[in-house]
């Protein structure tokens, strides 16, 4: 099995208090026991932080019982690699595999046992994020903690994608140079895995998520259109925007569906398109490369972004380099 961001080493130790003491460091104290072969405790860790999401490789290498407690201040997204676990969160229990993340919530009390051979792959969410987000998608205050369905089904269409993203993220931190180097291209990912846990994965709040919201008015919608030009450079989101207008994330979603005919984020991607091709068309094809100004605006596939920028220019990216 492959050892994943390798390049990003936390500890490697086959002592049981180091193990914990070490992991208990990045994420919480906790209890930690062997409940098979000491022999076989052999604890690789690798990780990376990026904004409020951390990412991070964890194998014990033996059956191990984990019991944080309450996260209080994180969720997290458990996902094996391979193998097999037993997780308890709260009343919720689910038995975790490769096709079946766990997806525990800081508020409900955490009980683990893991299998030998059951390398993680895991996503640190921070609490005042999540919230933070929510709070701006609904338009109003939280009322209770959120509390997330504990079992995250890695084969349906939506967790495909996200589980292809924080893979992205995974191999990007394995290069220094990567789109892990770009503050545009991280905000995206880290926001784009948030959104979508919050309005797909069910929780005590997707039915408030899913209610109908007025749209704003045509004036607000102005206002962000301004505010989006102005901050293009910068790595906002939807609810940054929103936030700078005083709506909702969903009434200004709204809004900008009924009088502009696109989403926020769409129009802030044809800003930073039109600012690419400026960059192109000024630039030096000895000294630039399509690819790194692509990437200075947040654009991280490649192909989507030459399709991108064909349709709008009608040309190659490259063909404008060379002819600026």
């Amino acid at each position: 099995m492959e050892v994943l961001l390798g390049n990003r080493p936390v500890f490697a130790s086959t002592d049981l208090d180091e193990v914990r003491d070490e992991v208990a460091r990045i994420f919480c104290p906790h209890r930690l026991d062997l409940t098979g072969a000491a022999s076989l405790l052999s604890a690789r860790f690798n990780s990376i932080r990026l904004g409020s999401v951390r990412i991070s490789y964890l194998d014990y290498g033996a059956d191990v019982r984990i019991e944080p407690g309450d996260l209080g201040t994180f969720f997290l997204v458990l996902i094996p690699l391979a193998g097999r676990s037993l997780i308890r969160s709260g009343s919720q229990e689910v038995v975790s595999t490769p096709t079946t993340a766990a997806l525990p919530s800081p508020t409900q009390y955490l009980d683990m046992r893991w299998a030998a051979g059951t390398p993680k792959l895991i996503v640190k969410f921070e609490r005042t994020a999540v919230e933070r987000s929510l709070e701006q998608m609904l338009g109003e205050p939280l009322d209770r903690p959120v509390v997330f369905d504990l079992g995250m089904d890695l084969t349906a269409g939506w967790t495909r994608a996200w589980r292809a993203m924080a893979d992205l993220i995974v191999h990007e931190a394995e290069h220094d140079d990567g789109l892990t180097a770009q503050p545009l291209a991280v905000a995206h990912l880290e926001n784009a895995l948030l959104t979508s846990l919050l309005t797909m994965q069910p929780s005590n709040y997707r039915e408030r998520l899913a209610a109908p919201r007025p749209p704003v008015l045509p004036k607000v919608v102005r206002r962000a259109l301004e505010f989006i030009e102005q901050h293009a450079h910068l790595p906002i989101t939807t609810e940054d925007v929103a936030r700078a207008v005083a709506v909702s994330g969903r009434s200004l979603q709204e809004g900008f569906r009924v009088h502009v005919g696109r989403t926020p984020m769409a129009q802030l991607r044809e800003v930073r398109l039109t600012k690419v091709h400026e960059e192109l068309a000024a630039g030096d094809p000895a000294r630039h490369t399509v690819t790194s100004v692509a990437a200075r605006w947040g654009f991280l596939h490649q192909g989507r972004f030459a399709a991108l920028y064909r349709q709008k220019y009608g040309r190659h990216p490259s063909e404008t380099l060379r002819r600026g």
